[in-house]
Parts: C-alpha cells; sequence; structure tokens
C-alpha cells in the first residue's frame, strides 16, 4: 500500500510524536502537580515540599513542556534523530545514575525517568536508521 520510503518516513514520525509526548506528559505533571511529584520522587531526607521546591519542580517541568512542544512541531532530519536522542541523551543518565543510586536522593519511582530516557535513546537511534538516507525531514 505504501512504499518503503512512505512507511519508513510515517514510522519516524510517529517515534518523534512519542518522544513528545513523554516530555509533555512528564514535564507537564511536574507543571500541574509538583507537591506530588516531589513527593514520590524524592527520598523523604530531601523532600522540602516548600514555595521555593514548587516552582524549582514546575520550571524543570516547563523546560520538559517547552522540549515536547519543540519536539512535536520541528521536523527532523538523521542529524537531528542523532543528536536529540543519542548525543543529548547522555546527560540525563548520568543525571540518573548518580541521583538514584549514588547520592540516593530519588526514590525507585525516578526509574519512570530513567525508562524515558532509555526510550529517548532508543528513538534516537531507530529514527536515524530510518532517516539516514532521506533528504526531506519528517
Amino acid at each position: 500500500m505504501y512504499s518503503e520510503t512512505t512507511q519508513r518516513r510515517r514510522t519516524a514520525k510517529a517515534l518523534k510524536t512519542v518522544q513528545a509526548i513523554v516530555f509533555l506528559g512528564l514535564g507537564g505533571w511536574c507543571v500541574l502537580a509538583p507537591e506530588m511529584v516531589e513527593t514520590l520522587s524524592l527520598r523523604e531526607e530531601y523532600r522540602h515540599l516548600s514555595p521555593t521546591s514548587t516552582l524549582l519542580m514546575q520550571c524543570f517541568g516547563a523546560q520538559a513542556v517547552l522540549v515536547g512542544c519543540l519536539t512535536l512541531l520541528a521536523r527532523f532530519t538523521a542529524q537531528t534523530f542523532l543528536v536529540f536522542g543519542l548525543l543529548a541523551s547522555v546527560p540525563f543518565f548520568i543525571f540518573n545514575a548518580w541521583f538514584v543510586w549514588v547520592s540516593e536522593m530519588f526514590t525507585g519511582l525516578m526509574l519512570l525517568d530513567f525508562a524515558g530516557n532509555v526510550s529517548f535513546l532508543a528513538i534516537g537511534f531507530v529514527g536515524w536508521q530510518l532517516m539516514r538516507n532521506e533528504t526531506v525531514p519528517v
């Protein structure tokens, strides 16, 4: 029904949309329910539940919503998938490893964030593979 090129492009666009939804969902959660996110994600000894920690959680979430919007609206090339999905995800893995396993500030629920980062890595690799011979972005 669809050519192989069209199918690859549709799959890449769907992956980009999934990536945007993860950013929008988790970021929106931080913006709309910052106290819940702080309570569920930080170990008790690190929880402040103060106006300042609420503000910081909402700022963190707003940045994720911004990235989700840009991801949803931007046109991705193979290079975009490669840089955004593969290279840009590395600092997030370092963040997760440090704060979950080394400093132990986060609860196990932060493994959801780790799973999201794994999805970004996978989407970046698969998107790059799908788009590497394409000249028109999706």
